[in-house]
């Protein structure tokens, strides 16, 4: 009985899913006469437990950041990247623990209200791209 636990231990640790994530470049394309500074919130999600209760919309996001960050403690680092209109940034700085998360997301300012966060947790190398209608993730070669 023990070995058909502990058989069954390694296996769910083997499947678990851990998050790929080495890279995130930013890039605005927004006007560079507009005086506008972009946002884009890089969220790694350490604990199951916190994903039940995390916000589905980028305004529920946005309105309970404080909260979400302070309950959170340990089981979440957040990355937040400023960014001005027309510039590109070589990379975020990312945790160094980034791989011990079990979901990993962005959030951008400029995007509806409604949009879910993006999950980028299999994306080795991450490209967002800020533009007037929000944000776009796609993976950097």
């Amino acid at each position: 009985m023990l070995r058909n636990l502990l058989i069954l231990l390694v296996l769910a640790w083997s499947t678990a899913s851990f998050a790929t994530v080495n890279s995130v470049y930013i890039e605005s394309r927004l006007d560079f006469n507009a005086i506008l500074i972009s946002e884009v919130d890089i969220i790694f999600i350490y604990d199951d437990a916190l994903l039940e209760s995390f916000p589905t919309t980028k305004s529920g996001w946005s309105s309970n950041k404080r909260e979400i960050i302070a309950q959170a403690g340990d089981s979440m680092d957040l990355v937040s990247v400023f960014i001005p209109q027309g510039f590109s940034s070589e990379m975020a700085s990312l945790p160094q623990r980034r791989d011990e998360a079990v979901k990993v997301f962005v959030i951008g300012q400029h995007d509806s209200s409604t949009r879910a966060p993006i999950d980028i947790t299999d994306y080795e190398n991450v490209l967002v791209e800020i533009d007037q209608f929000g944000i776009l993730v796609s993976r950097r070669n």
